[in-house]
């Protein structure tokens, strides 16, 4: 039986994300990793905080504390807001693990074996007041295009323009504030992605159903010539390079935060007798079907580099099957932005709302074929009309007759009447669509195939219209009543991957929680019987309405402080840097 691994862009260990990052990777892959539960399918889920490179160094350098400690405890911080997400990774592991650092010097010592590292001379800056080579991130001054006094040595903060240190009028160290710079020769150590190029090609074109944002971005980086690239970095914090000469150097952040896929999986077994072998995951694993979930800015990584460290290990890791990848979520017409605070980010969205409504939205909105653009207003219609007056009313008004007519019992009267053939009919055909949905990997079209679901149990009740039949046919009442409070029951069965809390919810009131709801069929309309209490939950989800709507543009117009983690380094704008 195929076992699924599923894995999503490792989230940058600088603090809490935005919702775009929540929709680019994270939920996609708790959707389908759920949706395979439901079906019996064994599945791995397995995700990190992403700990190394320029990013992690500077953050705890403006917090004042260690560098280890600081990932340690932000690491915890995003764990928890996934929690509260409901994200149900099998395992939240950590880059600067243990386990990453034995696998990641594994993989170079194989590459090296094989003839794939190569080392070269690259000139960098080197600052004499802090006897160290400076990373581009680590040199700042002024914009040569716009003047700005925010620019880095990769990019200026002001007009985004691309730059090398060199640009850098004024420039400094971000260490000791020195401008006492110089350009010395350096050596650092290349993997050569040239010369793996012919497997990599022959790799790619094996692979099948990848959506073609995924695929035009590989080929892409392919068709304009595959660079070698550099691995290592003159860094004091990431994996260390085994390699006389090397002392004091560490892999780049882009060749070791891969790797931590198979390391992670090697930590959530490690000291669990009861967890077989990690290496059946990713050795030799033919019975596995390995997906991705990912960003479009992380897809050269997972779709170029990361295969040509895996296949020229020459050893038989499992590479990935399937990436899905999606486009950008935008904020009210423009981009997320970390420095200016603008957007929502995911604590944030937490202390407005719970999780469900973030995540049907995200999931029905979801940046498939092109960009998508939140708006407050946008989200209140959207999640109003779906949660609250779709699925929401239905459950309140079945269990509502239920409380109010039959005294919380579901009754017992009826049998079942012919005019339910048309229900069945019409659910196999949608739950078959779900399915199919869901194995495509196409977000809205499961949200649509969910909703469609709600439909139908809604427009059933209000054509059988129980308390009307209960002064004419008191039976044909109580079996109408009963087949609703199994479509209760279906209905959070099929919701369940993507508001988790709403649908255990309601399955708990009907008296039919399960830890991992069975996907349904037409069984469940029968899986309620006569007799059962149930409780009532009250409403699902209350609507927001304009006024909420009102109150959230005025709350995000300006910047926001950061909660949980330093000002200027918590809240990081991509999955991965």
């Amino acid at each position: 039986m195929t076992k699924y691994l599923v894995t999503s862009a490792l989230p940058y260990v600088n603090g809490i994300k935005h919702l775009g990052n929540l929709a680019g990777s994270l939920l996609p892959a708790d959707v389908h990793a759920r949706f395979r539960r439901q079906t019996g399918s064994e599945v791995l889920f397995i995700c990190a905080t992403d700990e190394h490179g320029t990013p992690a160094e500077l953050a705890a350098a403006e917090a004042g504390v260690d560098v280890a400690a600081y990932c340690e405890r932000q690491h915890h911080l995003q764990a928890d807001t996934y929690r509260r997400f409901g994200l149900s990774f099998d395992h939240f592991g950590r880059s600067s693990s243990p386990q990453n650092r034995a696998l990641t010097q594994h993989f170079f010592a194989c590459l090296e074996q094989n003839g794939f590292i190569e080392e070269r001379t690259l000139e960098q800056v080197f600052s004499v007041a802090d006897g160290r080579f400076l990373p581009d991130r680590y040199v700042i001054g002024i914009c040569p295009h716009c003047g700005s006094d925010r620019a880095r040595g990769d990019q200026c903060e002001a007009c985004a323009r691309q730059l090398d240190p060199t640009d850098l009028l004024s420039p400094r160290s971000v260490i000791s504030g020195s401008g006492d710079l110089e350009v010395c020769e350096t050596r650092h150590l290349f993997l050569r992605q040239s010369a793996i190029e012919g497997e990599l090609r022959e790799w790619l074109s094996s692979r099948r159903d990848w959506p073609p944002l995924v695929i035009s971005i590989a080929r892409k980086w392919l068709d304009e010539c595959i660079r070698d690239r550099c691995i290592t970095r003159d860094l004091s914090w990431g994996v260390p390079v085994p390699k006389p000469g090397y002392e004091g150097k560490v892999f780049y952040v882009w060749f070791d935060a891969p790797i931590e896929y198979i390391a992670a999986t090697q930590e959530w077994a490690d000291g669990d007798p009861e967890r077989r072998e990690w290496r059946r995951w990713w050795l030799d694993a033919h019975d596995v079907r390995y997906l991705q979930f990912l960003g479009k800015d992380n897809v050269p990584f997972h779709a170029v580099s990361f295969p040509c460290t895996l296949l020229g290990s020459g050893e038989p890791w499992k590479t990935v099957d399937i990436i899905k990848g999606v486009n950008w979520l935008n904020y009210e017409g423009g981009k997320f932005s970390t420095s200016a605070g603008r957007g929502v980010f995911l604590d944030q969205a937490l202390d407005l709302l719970p999780a469900d409504r973030w995540r049907w939205w995200l999931t029905a909105n979801a940046p498939e074929t092109s960009d998508t653009d939140f708006s407050f207003a946008r989200f209140a219609t959207d999640v109003d009309h779906d949660l609250a007056d779709t699925f929401g009313n239905f459950v309140q008004r079945v269990l509502s007759f239920i409380v109010s007519r039959y005294d919380g019992v579901v009754p017992g009267e009826g049998l079942p009447e012919r005019e339910d053939a048309d229900l069945s009919s019409r659910l196999t055909i949608l739950l078959d669509q779900l399915r199919e949905r869901h194995e495509a990997l196409a977000l809205r079209g499961t949200a649509n195939a969910v909703r469609a679901i709600w439909k139908v149990a809604n427009v059933y009740f209000v054509e059988r219209a129980p308390w009307t039949l209960l002064k004419t046919d008191p039976d044909r009442a109580a079996c109408a009543v009963r087949t609703a409070v199994n479509l209760i029951g279906i209905c959070a069965r099929v919701s369940w991957p993507i508001i988790p809390q709403a649908a255990e919810k309601a399955l708990s009131a009907v008296g039919d929680p399960e830890e991992v709801p069975t996907f349904p069929s037409l069984e469940h309309l029968r899986r309620i019987p006569a007799g059962r209490r149930i409780e009532h939950p009250g409403p699902l989800f209350a609507k927001l309405g304009s006024e909420w709507v009102a109150i959230q543009n005025r709350k995000f117009a300006g910047s926001w402080k950061v909660t949980g983690a330093p000002q200027g380094a918590a809240r990081s704008a991509s999955n991965q840097q």
